[in-house]
């Protein structure tokens, strides 16, 4: 029986999926809806196999008036053969998204055929201390840009008892959470929003994993409300997942409790700073916490809380399924295992890239993306999301890992990578990121709430100058007292872009009209 895949994924959703999926069905077609494989300018990206598990080959940019003139042929000029073979999938390696693209997100069996709930069936069978050891080994670390090792973290949590909630006067039981941070605000970022469409039980499972190893009995995942899809596909699995014992009383006949829900956030980019995320899921406006004491220690409404991005979570269920030490061995330095890349901006090949950590962005760039969609030289790359620092085109083979990026001054952040061909205003990416500050700060400390502000106008003042040498001073002197003395990286890290900006781009910031010298 022929099937063919066609994906649900928003972003394929957004180029008229939903429309291709209803014309072969219409044509009495066998439908299987998948996530997105991450090939985004090949969207709606269309498989056919002659069973559910065959050979799939595809067809790129597929659209309801093609279907309903004919089924798609070989002959086509959008036929691609054998999907896996795709040059940009074949060279990537796979652990996080290992069945995104492949599998219908909300059927249970098809996850257990793909290698489903094997990481939690072997972390039920150890103790809960080797499992936290298991992920220390690996070299896991957390994926949403801090880069801490994600084995530290549950170890402290899991060290803690477990604590009632603070000022509850009702529930006198004991807790401890897992929470995992949804709020994927970065710019040129998605894949959070496409493991959670197309693979939501691999979360779920990741969850159980760290829920068991750290002894909690409460899980939240903490989800944009920019992401409705997001919302859908994990809420039904959710139920699904109750249903099948994977979630709720005894998981798997064990002795683990755990439950998850979700919590829709309000669309602060802030909130993606863990504190702030705690002080929204409390019901209070999120703004950032003073540390200590740690989340790890008083966390959610004041027990001992694990939080973790979307990808470091969902990294644990293959890491416990294949073994710490194979994780381990992708990668260099310090930086383990592998990590998803997201191309996005002025790019002809935008989409995700699951690789080990080592890969330089020029090969990212040039090799995998094809360099810009306009066609014109690449001027510069920024990477970690709008606080990320700026690489020049000739700065491109930097291995992305955390330790070879830090010695750059640029960061990895969540991954993202946005292009910018050569007709980019330098200087006004640099203003624009003082803009975004003044947007989204929380408010709460000064070099933050007040640096930005004044960020804008001294940029302003700067490009319009007929004193240029002292309000670029002016302007480095601003960056330090935001980076040195803001509560979190909000503030601490948009100085980031600007001076990257200033540094390496300085003629962009010397065509904007400045005054000519007094005669």
């Amino acid at each position: 029986m022929t099937v063919w895949f066609v994906p649900r994924d928003a972003a394929a959703q957004s180029v008229g999926a939903q429309q291709v999926a209803e014309a072969l069905e219409a044509r009495g077609e066998t439908v299987v809806r998948t996530g997105s494989r991450g090939l985004l300018w090949l969207e709606p990206l269309v498989e056919r196999a002659e069973s559910r598990t065959g050979t799939r080959v595809g067809w790129g940019n597929v659209t309801a008036e093609n279907i309903t003139a004919a089924l798609p042929a070989e002959s086509d000029p959008g036929y691609l053969g054998e999907v896996e073979a795709i040059d940009y999938l074949a060279c990537q390696e796979r652990w996080i998204y290992q069945r995104v693209g492949i599998i219908d997100p909300l059927d249970p069996e098809d996850y257990l055929a793909h290698g489903g709930l094997s990481g939690l069936r072997r972390a039920l069978a150890m103790t809960p201390e080797a499992v936290v050891e298991e992920v220390f080994a690996s070299g896991l670390r957390g994926r949403g840009g801090a880069g801490f090792p994600t084995g530290i973290k549950w170890r402290t949590v899991a060290q803690q008892d477990a604590a009632v909630h603070v000022g509850d006067p009702v529930d006198a039981s004991r807790h401890k959470y897992i929470c995992v941070n949804a709020d994927e605000g970065d710019s040129g970022t998605f894949a959070d929003r496409m493991l959670m469409e197309g693979d939501p039980f691999c979360l779920l499972e990741g969850m159980a994993i760290a829920a068991y190893a750290v002894g909690a009995d409460r899980g939240v995942v903490y989800l944009r409300s920019e992401y409705p899809a997001a919302i859908a596909v994990l809420s039904e699995a959710i139920k699904t997942a109750r249903e099948r014992g994977w979630l709720g009383q005894g998981i798997l006949d064990s002795s683990c409790d755990f439950d998850v829900t979700i919590r829709v956030g309000a669309g602060s980019y802030v909130c993606g700073e863990e504190t702030a995320m705690l002080e929204s899921l409390e019901g209070r406006r999120g703004m950032v916490r003073a540390k200590p004491p740690l989340p790890a220690i008083e966390g959610l409404f004041g027990t001992p809380t694990v939080i973790n991005n979307v990808l470091t979570i969902a990294s644990v269920p293959s890491i416990l399924d294949r073994g710490a030490e194979s994780y381990a061995a992708l990668g260099q330095e310090r930086s383990k295992g592998t990590q998803v890349f997201q191309l996005a901006g002025n790019i002809a090949r935008g989409g995700i890239v699951e690789l080990a950590f080592g890969v330089t962005a020029q090969s990212l760039i040039h090799e995998l993306g094809q360099g810009t969609r306009s066609g014109r030289p690449v001027k510069a790359v920024q990477l970690g999301g709008p606080l990320g620092a700026y690489l020049s085109a000739d700065a491109l083979e930097v291995p992305m890992a955390y330790e070879a990026l830090a010695a750059e001054g640029c960061m990895l952040g969540h991954g993202g990578i946005v292009v910018f061909d050569d007709t980019v205003d330098m200087a006004e990416q640099a203003r624009f990121a003082m803009e975004f500050c003044v947007e989204e700060s929380c408010g709460k400390c000064t070099p933050c709430r007040i640096g930005a502000v004044r960020g804008v106008e001294v940029i302003d003042g700067l490009l319009a100058s007929d004193a240029p040498a002292e309000a670029e001073q002016l302007l480095r002197d601003l960056c330090d007292v935001m980076t040195q003395g803001s509560l979190c990286a909000m503030g601490g890290l948009t100085p980031q872009p600007v001076l990257s900006a200033l540094n390496q781009f300085p003629e962009d910031f010397k065509r904007h009209g400045m005054k000519p010298p007094a005669a």
